[in-house]
């Protein structure tokens, strides 16, 4: 389905931000990303994905505790919506149905996930 489709980074972005469950905000995000896939990741493609992926309704953020060390700021917070969900199940759908359709002579040794 159209409505559920995803760009591989936005799919990267929401499953990371499922990981971090409540501490999901941009630097945590960019930093699990980059500790995870040992992919360098700018702040300013993650806010853009971040904002896009807010705009097609998959996740909605709040407002933290302002903290001193940010001088007065909340951290922005971020989480999966019911419709986020369900891009995301789609998403491994999809790709689990792609994955068993490959013949075994492709990959005759079964894929550990």
């Amino acid at each position: 389905m159209k409505q559920y489709q995803l760009g591989e980074f936005e799919e990267i972005v929401m499953l990371t931000i499922a990981i971090l469950n409540n501490e999901a905000y941009s630097v945590s995000i960019k930093d699990e990303i980059e500790a995870r896939l040992s992919r360098t990741v700018s702040m300013g493609a993650l806010h853009t994905a971040l904002k896009r992926l807010e705009d097609k309704s998959y996740l909605k953020s709040y407002a933290g505790e302002a903290t001193t060390e940010r001088a007065g700021r909340p951290k922005q917070y971020f989480e999966l919506t019911a419709l986020g969900k369900k891009a995301l199940r789609h998403a491994k759908e999809t790709r689990d149905e792609l994955w068993q359709a490959i013949p075994k002579t492709v990959f005759p040794i079964t894929l550990a996930h």
